[in-house]
């Protein structure tokens, strides 16, 4: 029996259940596992307007030299008052302020109407001179200085045409450079304009793909309620199994000891019945044999040790009287069929019952699950309204609309831009031609001329490559002033378009100073302020939001929506949790199925409780099994019968002698030997109830006690579980929903709408309008300017040149044909000394 065992799990698990409270369990959350990390899908696109940049290029030292100049031409400062006054009320704005802001262009204008006079005039007059041949100057005679007059009026010639060429190349290359900058910079126009439409039209596009992500959360709170019906009966079952396992072992180790001890016991209470049936028949046979052997022992013929034979017959009686020991039938009474429970079998339901608490609180808790998934499938009404709530949604879908009939607006007169481009670079080629022919007829001029000047000393030569020389510098003369009008107003218009363009508003906008006018409260009509446009509650600074749309800031940042849109109560998801938390609590759980004890196995315990065993006197059992069952040891008696009844001389006496013998051995074998079995068997089952039945009543106590209390305890310990299983898996779901929050709130704030297209847009358009457009057409007219300004010492070094290019007479007169020739120079003519 393994009682002392038992009794040692009994206390252990009395001592485990004072020492495990229902608050002290299931105090942590690792039965969820590790939450997910939910990865969202980011909503803001990538928009960002490519840079064009102007690759540096040998033209840079050029338009560095044109912004110099036109930086001396325009020393005034940013206009503000008079901008001011053109925007807001252009008929207040005085003719004097502005001669006064453009004073360096009127005096550019003041030159360029006096070379539009001068040369022209000064041409009319040399033609009128030619056409009385009073032109050319008297005859000089040959000296010896002519040649160095001739080599420097030369060589300054073929500076000032070297100078016109270099000018007439730049101009070349720059009315070429700007039209070709003039297609990349009209496409840009659309494409920056797409790109700002995009940029306001994709924001309400964004934030519903913001809102719709609301799902993910969503999806992973109702993929955890899958089966956490299960996992809570998991968890419950791992809090208990410790307890209850000991327990039902306890209650299966109890059941033996009860069956074992009602087999003692039922075994002592039947052995000793046959006891006391056997001492009933033994007790006549050995009062009768104890007679006879008196008998023929005290016969007067009876020889040998008679009398110490005759003692041993004295002492033929009982020993053990077994009507002597307690009487069983009122505990047997009490006990009457225990165990009526098969302790077994029912530890083994249990313990499958308990094995399926997972699936049957899964079963008890299916309908709040249901309950708990239609409360999360719901979307809270600010995560609804996110993005009908966003601030000026109405003004948004306006400035998309406005914008894209912009950019289909613009393409016509983009497509004239470039039309009336291409007529501006066939006058542009046409001009820079002009100078080009002014170049080829100086170039061809002086080389014909320095090829007449080097044959002349051959008296064979002929004098019409000189002659021819001359005609050409002369050509060159009618076509620069022919040409010199019509350059010099071109190059004044374009000039006063591109000299303002670049000190304006490209040197401006580089200062910064185009920011500071904008920023600058009343500068701007309320038409055109741009947080009156946008409707803002505040004041925006456009310098500011320009750094900060260049650095990357969403929207958000930049347009300060913070105070017109509140953020945070579009993420308020208090009401959705508190809803959710309610649902929770419906999550109750109830083990009734649960007994650990059958009602019939608590009665036998109880009947095995009251049954009074350990009160049975055991010692009167062990007083009776300690005597013999008979006093005298017949197996030695009959051996001395035997040995006497040899010695007898009387045959009749031997013979009686032998024959009682042989019947004491026969009473011996046949009711002694069963006694004593009986009672050695007696002898088993007092001593096992003796030492079984005072522990067996102390763990039928502590057993029962231990079941009430825990199964007092359970609902207790129980519902202890699930408030913290449920506050557990709370803040695990609502861990979800704080990282969609999260997210939200970078996203809206950092990524959405990222205004780079609007810094881009600005930087493009000023790399357009200033590098791209405005460089080139000033570096133009700066080329043809110079050219056009070195027609006149051109015109000067021609004439002058051209002189020595024709024959010289050796005689002091010219003839008279020469002299008669229309529009001709007279030749010098000279004597040699």
């Amino acid at each position: 029996m393994r009682v002392p065992g038992l009794l040692v799990s009994l206390l252990s698990l009395e001592l485990g259940l004072a020492l495990s409270p229902p608050h002290a369990a299931a105090s942590d959350c690792g039965y969820l596992g590790p939450a997910e990390r939910l990865t969202f899908t980011p909503a803001a696109r990538t928009r960002w307007l490519a840079p064009l940049v102007r690759a540096p290029g040998p033209l840079d030292p050029l338009y560095g030299t044109v912004r110099r100049f036109l930086s001396v031409v325009q020393l005034n400062p940013f206009p503000t008052e008079l901008v001011k006054a053109l925007l807001n009320e252009p008929s207040s704005v005085k003719v004097d302020e502005v001669v006064r802001y453009e004073a360096g262009y009127v005096v550019c204008a003041v030159i360029a109407g006096l070379f539009l006079l001068a040369v022209p005039i000064t041409g009319l007059c040399f033609c009128c001179c030619r056409c009385h041949r009073r032109c050319g100057g008297r005859v000089k005679t040959e000296h010896k200085a002519m040649a160095c007059e001739r080599g420097t009026l030369m060589a300054f010639l073929l500076l000032t045409t070297f100078v016109l060429l270099v000018g007439m190349v730049c101009a070349f290359v720059t009315n070429q450079r700007t039209h070709e900058q003039t297609g990349p910079s009209v496409q840009a126009v659309p494409e920056t304009l797409l790109s700002l439409q995009s940029l306001v039209s994709d924001i309400p596009e964004e934030l519903q793909t913001v809102a719709d992500q609301f799902s993910l959360p969503q999806n992973q709170v109702l993929e955890d309620l899958d089966g956490v019906g299960e996992r809570l009966g998991n968890l419950i079952h791992s809090q208990l199994k410790s307890k209850v396992y000991l327990l039902l072992a306890s209650v299966h180790s109890l059941g033996q000891a009860l069956q074992v001890s009602m087999d003692h016991l039922r075994a002592l209470n039947a052995t000793t019945k046959e006891l006391q049936e056997g001492q009933q028949h033994l007790e006549p046979a050995v009062r009768d044999h104890r007679e006879r052997l008196l008998a023929l022992l005290q016969d007067p013929q009876c020889q040998g040790n008679c009398t110490g034979t005759l003692s041993q017959v004295h002492a033929l009686e009982l020993g053990a009287d077994f009507s002597q020991v307690p009487h069983l039938d009122d505990a047997l009474y009490r006990l009457k069929d225990v165990p009526e429970t098969n302790f077994s079998s029912m530890v083994q339901e249990e313990n499958s019952t308990f094995n399926n608490l997972p699936l049957l609180i899964g079963l008890q808790t299916a309908n709040a699950v249901k309950d708990l998934k239609k409360a999360v499938s719901g979307q809270p009404e600010g995560v609804r309204m996110l993005a009908t709530g966003f601030p000026d949604l109405k003004a948004t879908s306006r400035w998309s609309q406005t914008l894209g009939e912009l950019e289909e607006c613009s393409r016509p007169y983009l497509k004239d831009v470039q039309r009336y481009e291409t007529y501006r670079w066939i006058v542009g080629c046409v001009l820079c031609s002009m100078v080009l022919l002014v170049v080829v007829c100086n170039l061809l001029g002086l080389s014909l001329g320095t090829w007449g000047l080097s044959a002349r000393e051959d008296p064979s030569h002929s004098e019409a490559k000189g002659e021819a020389g001359a005609r050409f510098l002369m050509l060159s003369v009618g076509f620069s002033f022919l040409f010199a009008g019509p350059l010099i107003l071109l190059v004044f218009a374009t000039f006063l378009v591109g000299g303002n363009v670049q000190t304006l508003v490209c040197q401006s906008w580089e200062r910064g100073e185009l920011y500071e006018f904008v920023d600058t409260p009343g500068n701007l009509p309320p038409s055109m302020n741009l947080s009156h446009l946008l409707g803002l509650k505040k004041n925006i600074s456009v310098l500011v939001a320009y750094q900060q749309c260049r650095e990357g800031a969403a929207l958000w940042k930049v347009l300060q929506l913070n105070d017109s849109y509140d953020l945070e109560k579009h993420l308020d998801i208090s009401q959705y949790a508190t809803k959710m938390q309610q649902e929770l609590k419906g999550f109750n759980v109830e083990i009734k199925d649960l007994d650990l004890l059958s009602p019939e196995a608590r009665q036998d315990l109880e009947a095995l409780q009251s049954s009074g065993i350990e009160k049975i006197n055991y010692h009167d059992f062990f007083v009776q099994i300690q005597k013999p069952v008979v006093k005298t040891d017949m197996q030695q008696l009959s051996q001395d019968l035997e040995r006497l009844a040899q010695a007898q001389g009387n045959s009749m006496l031997g013979q009686q002698l032998q024959e009682a013998a042989q019947g004491l051995r026969n009473l011996y074998h046949e009711k002694v030997v069963p006694q004593q079995n009986l009672i050695a068997k007696l002898n088993l089952n007092a001593r096992a109830l003796e030492s079984a039945a005072p522990n067996l009543q102390l763990e039928t106590t502590a057993l029962l006690g231990n079941i009430t209390v825990l199964r007092g305890e359970l609902p207790v310990f129980i519902n202890h579980i699930m408030e913290n299983a449920s506050r557990c898996f709370m803040t695990r779901e609502l861990g979800y929903f704080s990282q969609y929050v999260a997210w939200v709130r970078e996203e809206v704030t950092q990524r959405i709408a990222t205004c780079q297209p609007l810094s881009g847009a600005l930087d493009n358009g000023h790399v357009i309008l200033c590098d791209m457009m405005a460089d080139p057409w000033n570096a133009f007219w700066f080329c043809l300017g110079w050219c056009t300004f070195f027609l006149i010492p051109s015109i000067i070094f021609a004439v002058k040149t051209s002189k020595y290019f024709r024959p010289i007479r050796k005689r002091l007169s010219s003839t008279s044909s020469e002299e008669t020739q229309l529009f001709h120079i007279p030749r010098v003519t000279s004597l040699k000394l």
